[in-house]
């Protein structure tokens, strides 16, 4: 857990935010009055080891995927366990989200709590206390909620706990392949999941929910989320959606970060024959990285025809910048950055560019030789050849794989814009 520095959230001698001059703060600082103090982060307003979003990045990976799911003509719920960060929620539902998806009961109250009125609990709802969290939740008429069944055990267990407060749940009948994690494997587990369903009014089966990123191969993910759509519409022929539709579309929803083309295209074509809402849930999009969600970025644009279309891609906007602490050996220089501070889990972080305080320069290019070998907690070994211009006290900025982790380890993180000046300040909720 790191956060970032009290610097940010409660600043007490940096700058003046009323008279614009250097002197200590009468009133600790929120995060909101970023912008006012005119921080920058070359000019090391900022404690290091910072994670910083850009924010044209960010601008554009938002209207990059709302015109991919558009072209489509389906819904975007992104989750948000990536980032837990409400202000990046309401970014996402301000440029059209039709909600967000998160992961437990804690993070919905989370992201009720900063205004998120629709949510897919991308999981099974298990335990009185984390219904009980719901059930409170519910008490609200304009919060909207479903999570996942597939059990006729937890079936009854939610129908039990929601009769009792004489509230109705929506849950998704969730399906998974053999050898995956959650949702029923076969024909008899989703026959006992929907008798359990028939057994209880408090319970309303919504639709059908997938997660295809457990499976490696295009043509098994395609089959899955075919049967997924077969499935879908056999529950809508056989009325077992009545409850859902009657107040308002069903439900059909998959789609991780690596594979919401494929699903994109599969389940546009679901037609059930009643009200349908096909809902995407890709989350790392927003700040993308540059490691496996590059990856699989590039596989897309390569086999979608619309995202190849668009004639742009999305872009990484998240590093983590930190300083040169000590150069002990002519090849190696020790980083201030660690495992509590980055990813390390699909990469370890990359060395991109370098800027030495005091510079009228902007940051540059580092050398392509250099690169981080090592984490401890909070020390980075970077491999670095002798005679290189590095000095301890310079600044060094790294891409990283794995946005979830990374944003896991910040409660903090500063947005900029083109000169660096910082923008705004993002919290977490994790």
């Amino acid at each position: 857990m790191n956060d970032t520095n009290y610097q940010i959230a409660y600043q007490t001698g940096i700058i003046d935010p009323v008279n614009k001059g250097l002197g200590p703060l009468e009133q600790p600082l929120a995060p909101q009055q970023a912008g006012a103090v005119k921080w920058n982060l070359l000019n090391e307003d900022i404690s290091l080891p910072a994670a910083v979003l850009y924010e044209e990045k960010l601008a554009h990976n938002l209207e990059w995927m709302q015109s991919f799911v558009g072209q489509y003509k389906v819904k975007l719920a992104p989750h948000g366990k990536t980032t837990m960060a409400p202000k990046l929620f309401k970014r996402q539902l301000d440029t059209g989200a039709w909600g967000i998806t998160l992961a437990t009961a804690h993070q919905t109250l989370a992201g009720y709590q900063h205004g998120v009125r629709r949510v897919i609990m991308a999981n099974q709802l298990v335990g009185k206390r984390n219904m009980a969290i719901i059930s409170e939740l519910l008490a609200d008429p304009s919060f909207e909620f479903f999570c996942l069944v597939d059990s006729a055990d937890l079936v009854d267990q939610l129908g039990r706990f929601f009769s009792e407060r004489k509230q109705t749940l929506n849950v998704l009948l969730e399906l998974g392949p053999a050898g995956g994690r959650t949702g029923v494997r076969d024909d008899a587990q989703q026959a006992a999941v929907l008798d359990a369903v028939k057994r209880w009014d408090s319970i309303a089966l919504a639709g059908v929910e997938v997660y295809e990123g457990v499976l490696k191969e295009e043509v098994d993910i395609r089959r899955f989320l075919q049967r997924a759509v077969a499935c879908v519409k056999g529950l809508a022929q056989q009325g077992l959606l009545a409850k859902r539709l009657a107040r308002g579309p069903a439900v059909l929803t998959g789609a991780g970060s690596a594979w919401y083309d494929v699903v994109a295209e599969e389940f546009a074509q679901a037609d059930i024959g009643q009200p349908l809402d096909v809902v995407l849930r890709p989350g790392c999009y927003l700040t993308h990285d540059v490691g496996i969600y590059r990856a699989a970025q590039a596989q897309i644009q390569v086999r979608n025809p619309v995202a190849h279309s668009m004639r742009s891609q999305l872009q990484p906007a998240l590093q983590l910048w930190a300083y040169v602490q000590s150069i002990p050996e002519t090849d190696k220089a020790i980083i201030a950055l660690g495992k509590r501070d980055a990813a390390f889990d699909a990469g370890l972080p990359l060395p991109v560019s370098r800027f030495r305080p005091g510079s009228d320069d902007a940051p540059q290019a580092v050398p392509a030789h250099w690169e981080v070998t090592g984490m401890m907690d909070q020390h980075a070994y970077l491999k670095i050849a002798a005679g290189d211009d590095i000095k301890v006290g310079d600044m060094i900025a790294f891409d990283i794989s794995h946005p979830c982790l990374t944003f896991d380890k910040w409660r903090h993180l500063v947005v900029v814009d083109g000169k660096f000046d910082v923008t705004d300040v993002v919290q977490t909720f994790f």
